[in-house]
């Protein structure tokens, strides 16, 4: 992965890499080491446009969700951006980087989540936090709902009980139960102008394809 847009710090950044990667062994496949790159690459994109400290933004996007695995054993229990946050902290603070720049990267991975209690605050928390929801929605959004929806054991589809009943890391814990309660709301929580921009679009064919979907399973088409 090329890092010219941080080369100076390019040997620290590939500490984080190394050291992130170390923390997904057994993860699930819907937020495994491959989401982190994808984030990696709109953080990549997004990050010049919207002129973000690149090295902060890399570093926390690599980070950003070490703590997940402990929030699926947990069912949702606890948060995992937070959890990352801790776990994240020690290695964070041994980072050849300003003070200012490892609070930065600390509160990127704590803002980061779309259910999450804090706010992104500067300007790499916000587009980092594009970056983990554009993976949600568009194709991959829809493939990721799916795949998650197979990791708590939930069926294709559950016509038969109200969104509103449903619970999560349950068996109704469906790929449109994803769409319905998160996914069609995302494009109105993004926070910066090429996130909004790019979300619009991820949206639209989201939106059809949900559409298409229900037809489909109701015999249709």
């Amino acid at each position: 992965m090329s890092l010219d847009d941080a080369s100076g710090d390019a040997p620290a950044i590939r500490l984080v890499e190394a050291f992130a990667k170390e923390q997904y062994n057994g993860a699930r496949g819907s937020h495994d080491w491959e989401h982190t790159l994808r984030v990696v690459r709109l953080c990549r994109h997004i990050g010049p446009l919207e002129t973000a400290d690149m090295p902060v933004l890399l570093s926390a996007a690599f980070l950003h969700d070490i703590g997940r695995g402990h929030q699926d054993k947990a069912r949702g229990a606890l948060c995992h951006a937070e959890k990352g946050k801790t776990l994240a902290e020690p290695f964070v603070m041994g980072l050849p980087f300003s003070e200012d720049r490892k609070m930065n990267i600390l509160h990127c991975i704590s803002a980061h989540r779309f259910r999450g209690k804090n706010a992104p605050d500067t300007l790499e928390a916000r587009v980092l936090f594009d970056a983990d929801k554009l993976d949600a929605i568009g194709a991959v959004g829809v493939a990721r709902a799916y795949l998650f929806a197979g990791e708590v054991g939930a069926c294709l589809h559950n016509p038969d009980i109200r969104i509103e009943d449903t619970t999560p890391y349950s068996k109704d814990d469906t790929g449109y139960r994803e769409f319905r309660v998160k996914l069609c709301k995302i494009k109105e929580r993004m926070l910066t102008e090429t996130g909004r921009r790019m979300a619009e679009d991820r949206h639209n064919f989201m939106e059809h394809f949900f559409i298409r979907f229900i037809q489909e399973v109701n015999g249709e088409r």
